[in-house]
């Protein structure tokens, strides 16, 4: 039986998560429901929260980021959605 579409794009997440040194040894959790990735836990900086959520939201698939990660110094975890805009996607130059 092959992975729901969810289960698939929070497995690439997660893979992401792991290949990525600024956030490979964090304790996240990852949850994704229609394409919203939701993502909780604590990391030992902002910088860590902000890469973790720039990371799940550049993947092919998501919708949106919710970053429910706490960071010493960070503000309270906020309850914003960060959609993104089917095929407008940003590219920096």
């Amino acid at each position: 039986m092959s992975p729901t579409p969810d289960e698939a794009l929070r497995a690439a997440v997660l893979a992401a998560f792991a290949s990525d040194s600024r956030i490979a040894a964090a304790d996240l959790r990852v949850g994704v429901s229609n394409g919203l990735v939701h993502l909780a836990g604590r990391v030992g900086a902002p910088e860590e929260r902000a890469a973790a959520a720039e990371i799940a939201g550049q993947l092919p698939g998501v919708r949106g980021v919710v970053n429910r990660i706490g960071a010493p110094g960070a503000p309270s975890p906020a309850r914003i959605v960060q959609l993104t805009p089917q095929g407008d996607r940003l590219d920096e130059d």
